[in-house]
């Protein structure tokens, strides 16, 4: 052996292992079979882990409580969860478990947030459809195993709490095949044949298989339109279940139920005598306050001499009366005179009117007539028309002998035409009767 060569002690082999497996694997997820199991006073739990062909050694620290509750026992297959670890003095590799669950409630797990997220989607455990359970119930109707401690620790409270109170039972199974259908037919039960003030669907606690039922969506569906509110009790307080999430009210035990159902008696009866001091208080001071006035309005003037009031109410309804006759008469003068005055000026307004139509009258008649063909004869001057077709005759290619009709101012001519030619009037003289601007000679 060589001066270079290391003696490695026991102890820094351990060391050595331990540091590379604790280093080099993340928390892992095995399934197998409880061998060996040890749940120990100090609440810790020593068990094996083992499958077909070969085992491992696992410790969960601190998990007694649990492997009690779920009723942990050699030969269950579970799933643990937790990191693989060394136990330096044996030299021995084993799991640290932080979790263990029975195998398969992975996927049971999986269900249960696979509804949970639908049903929320759908509203079913939103705040604002949450009925408000009544102060005192009248009836209360249970959903339960008829022979399970639940039902026993339930009446054991409400009977202390307030005796001889109206209890309804309807006997479901809680677990097992079949048992969600059995406790949605008892919500469907008391809404339909009997009606109560308020349901309680409750059992004792258990493990997730155990509970199932309650996390079934045929019984989360009947809690839901359940038109009597409703209280989930399932389980211990740490034990959650849909039924809870779609109930109206979620007791962490069929014990919390019992209290949240239904108050003392003596509590309400308190409550009921201090009510009671109250409105006699309230009522005695109503009286006195009554009282008071009522000796107040009896000395009053009013009631002594009634018929002084009944007077000076008919003085002052003559008095309205006067003014208000007073005020219709001016009131009609006052527009009598206005009809007057505006009677006037309309006819002074409509003759004014008059004498300007009359006025422009004149002055349209003479334009009128000096623009007629009246005025134009008296001028001297002459229409020639054709008797035959009626027609003005404009230009002298006249036949020679054909008979013409001349108007003048003071009548008719009978004419015979001779020959004729046409007249230039800018060179002979006479002025052009065609031209727009021509004057009359």
């Amino acid at each position: 052996m060589g001066e270079s060569e290391k003696i490695w002690s026991i102890s820094e082999v351990n060391g050595c292992v331990r540091e590379i497996i604790e280093n080099s694997l993340l928390p892992i997820w095995v399934g197998g079979e409880v061998g060996n199991l040890n749940i120990h006073r100090s609440g810790h739990v020593y068990m094996t882990l083992k499958d077909a062909r070969t085992q491992i050694r696992a410790v969960f620290f601190g998990g007694a409580d649990q492997a009690r509750r779920m009723n942990l026992q050699a030969g269950m297959a579970v799933e643990a969860y937790g990191k693989l670890t060394v136990y330096e003095a044996r030299g021995e590799y084993q799991i640290s478990l932080k979790s263990i669950r029975p195998l398969g409630l992975g996927e049971l797990q999986r269900k249960f947030e696979e509804l949970k997220s639908k049903l929320a989607s759908e509203g079913l455990f939103d705040q604002e459809r949450k009925k408000t359970l009544p102060l005192l119930p009248g009836r209360i109707g249970v959903v339960t195993s008829p022979g399970g401690a639940a039902i026993r620790d339930f009446l054991q409270i409400i009977n202390r709490r307030f005796p001889n109170i109206n209890i309804k039972i309807y006997p479901a199974a809680v677990q097992g095949k079949g048992a969600e259908k059995k406790l949605a037919a008892g919500i469907e039960f008391f809404n339909r044949s009997c009606p109560v003030d308020v349901i309680v669907l409750t059992r004792g606690g258990g493990s997730l298989e155990d509970l199932w039922p309650f996390n079934e969506e045929v019984l989360a569906r009947a809690v839901a339109v359940s038109g009597i509110p409703v209280i989930s009790a399932v389980g211990h307080e740490i034990d959650f279940t849909i039924s809870d999430f779609v109930a109206d009210l979620r007791a962490p035990t069929p014990s919390a139920a019992a209290e949240l159902v239904i108050g003392r008696q003596e509590e309400f009866s308190e409550t009921l005598e201090y009510h009671k001091r109250r409105m006699r208080h309230s009522l005695e001071l109503t009286y006195s306050k009554l009282s008071r006035r009522f000796e107040a309005a009896a000395k009053s003037y009013v009631f002594r001499e009634p018929l002084h009031l009944l007077r000076e109410k008919q003085q002052k309804l003559d008095e309205l009366s006067r003014n208000m006759e007073s005020s219709a008469v001016s009131l009609l003068d006052e527009h009598r005179r206005k009809l007057e005055e505006l009677s006037r000026n309309l006819k002074d307004c409509s003759r004014n009117t008059r004498n300007q139509l009359n006025t422009r009258l004149e002055q349209l008649s003479g334009r009128l007539y000096a623009m007629s063909p009246a005025a134009v004869l008296q001028r001297g001057y002459a229409v020639i028309t054709d008797p035959e077709t009626g027609k003005v005759v404009r230009s002298p290619k006249v036949p020679a002998g054909k008979n013409l009709t001349a108007l003048v101012a003071e009548g008719i001519l009978n004419i015979s035409a001779v020959d004729g030619k046409e007249i230039d009037f800018a060179k002979s003289g006479f002025p052009d009767l065609n031209a727009p601007t021509g004057k009359s000679g």
